[in-house]
């Protein structure tokens, strides 16, 4: 499994990210509605057996407390945990931190996201939460910050705004579920990249729609200028089929040509 660095941040993670959140709602995601507690905990440790050290979470998403079954099983300084929140205030941000270090079972969080931003104004109406993450990354409660956008003007802004460590982007070859076409969204990400700032890509099977291709769908992920790329798995078949065409395509992109 090939191990990229997130930008600037000195964040090592697998090209490939297990995304816990398929179809989340009220703290619940088709993870942990079909496997349950020990189901997905095992399976983000068969996952890590087979390279991926990077996982995709959310307080949204409920899967702290799977996280934490699996890190039973997994050397926590192996592996790379993106969470995000939904904080509106400093006190709500100061609470999140703190619990949910004790969800996953940790004394720090890995990469922290603002989740979901939708309005191109967000860096200034949540800088009292910034400044909550920024001390708490001072304080190495927190190793990077960032966060995920479903606008193409909060996208913008995360380009622009230095605050801003890694940056969730919604990305695939048909413009499903995006902010804007992929011509759009390309230049945005090629200029967060030029500024250092780290990036990971979702959406990459359009929500399901391209997963009839994933081939297809993981080919464009590699042509594109993100740092790694995140899909959503229910079983270890999934794992096993998404592990194998990476390295297959990785491997047919270095090969010298005949």
């Amino acid at each position: 499994m090939q191990r990229v660095l997130l930008g600037n941040t000195g964040i090592e993670v697998s090209k490939l990210c297990i995304g816990t959140g398929t179809n989340a709602w009220g703290h619940t995601s088709r993870q942990t509605r079909n496997l349950g507690l020990h189901g997905l905990a095992d399976l983000l440790v068969y996952a890590y057996e087979q390279g991926i050290t990077f996982i995709d979470s959310a307080d949204s998403y409920g899967t702290h407390p799977h996280i934490r079954e699996a890190l039973k099983r997994i050397p926590r300084e192996k592996v790379v945990i993106t969470t995000k929140t939904g904080a509106k205030n400093p006190n709500q941000m100061k609470s999140d931190l703190n619990r949910f270090r004790k969800e996953l079972g940790t004394d720090y969080l890995d990469i922290v996201l603002l989740h979901c931003m939708m309005d191109k104004h967000w860096h200034l109406k949540l800088r009292s939460v910034m400044d909550v993450l920024s001390d708490a990354k001072e304080r190495g409660i927190v190793r990077a910050v960032g966060c995920s956008n479903h606008d193409y003007g909060a996208l913008c802004t995360a380009a622009r705004e230095p605050w801003v460590d890694v940056v969730l982007v919604r990305i695939n070859s048909q413009g499903l579920h995006m902010e804007g076409k992929p011509s759009e969204i390309i230049p945005v990400i090629q200029q967060m990249k030029n500024t250092g700032k780290g990036t990971y890509a979702m959406k990459v099977m359009g929500e399901g729609l391209l997963g009839y291709d994933p081939k297809s769908a993981i080919r464009y992920q590699l042509a594109v200028p993100v740092d790694a790329f995140v899909i959503g798995m229910e079983s270890k078949a999934q794992v096993d089929e998404n592990v194998r065409l990476l390295e297959e395509l990785t491997l047919a992109a270095i090969a010298p040509r005949r």
